[in-house]
């Protein structure tokens, strides 16, 4: 039996996006179950699949997994040969770190730059406090790639689960036309590009459900 991932709308659940990559650059089967965002069943549905009441969330058997971070280690845990984590300490240890602050992190980002397929991609006014966390994510970029280029495009040569946690921000840097330094761009190159999340973002656009707030 395969595993399910429940989704929300692929245009604007950039927390979906995360693991849905990691399953697909490491071609794991599963079966995945849409739920649109902001409708008045949501919630309900949700609650039948995710004790939080949130997306995404992974069932495999009688277990449950939600939270984008907590699916992606399960999977690592579930499928070693994926690497999902670099196997030296201290490359693991600074993966962690950038995937944790990722996670907890970049609010004003996330609050004024919304992951939205459909938008064309053009800059807008924001906040100061947005500047601070696109020079920050720009920092980190840089730095991976800078030491980690020779074993290849991500973020530490190969693909882990710091580059699911990073590909939403790379839509959103396209999106709101956010400018970064060279090596940032690059690596926003290499996440547009690949296949998976071409498929994503195409997938989104075709979506016809419209959540007003996040369509600035």
């Amino acid at each position: 039996m395969s595993m399910t991932l429940v989704i929300g709308n692929k245009n604007y659940s950039s927390w979906s996006l995360r693991p849905w990559l990691f399953l697909k650059y490491h071609g794991i089967a599963f079966e995945e179950i849409r739920i649109p965002l902001y409708q008045a069943d949501s919630k309900s549905r949700i609650f039948t699949y995710s004790p939080s009441g949130k997306v995404p969330a992974l069932i495999d058997g009688g277990l449950k997994v939600w939270d984008s971070l907590a699916i992606m280690e399960y999977l690592a845990e579930r499928f070693p040969k994926t690497q999902a984590w670099p196997e030296n300490q201290a490359e693991r240890t600074l993966a962690r770190s950038v995937s944790a602050e990722m996670h907890a992190g970049f609010t004003d980002l996330r609050t004024h730059c919304g992951m939205n397929c459909r938008r064309l991609p053009a800059a807008k006014k924001l906040p100061d406090a947005v500047y601070k966390d696109i020079e920050r994510i720009g920092q980190i970029w840089r730095q991976c790639r800078q030491q980690y280029r020779n074993r290849g495009p991500w973020l530490f040569g190969q693909f882990t689960i710091a580059d699911a946690m990073f590909a939403p921000v790379a839509l959103r840097f396209r999106t709101y036309q956010l400018e970064t330094n060279a090596e940032a761009r690059d690596y926003m190159n290499t996440v547009l590009e690949y296949p998976a999340i071409r498929e994503w973002v195409e997938a989104g656009q075709r979506e016809t459900e419209v959540i007003p707030g996040l369509e600035d």
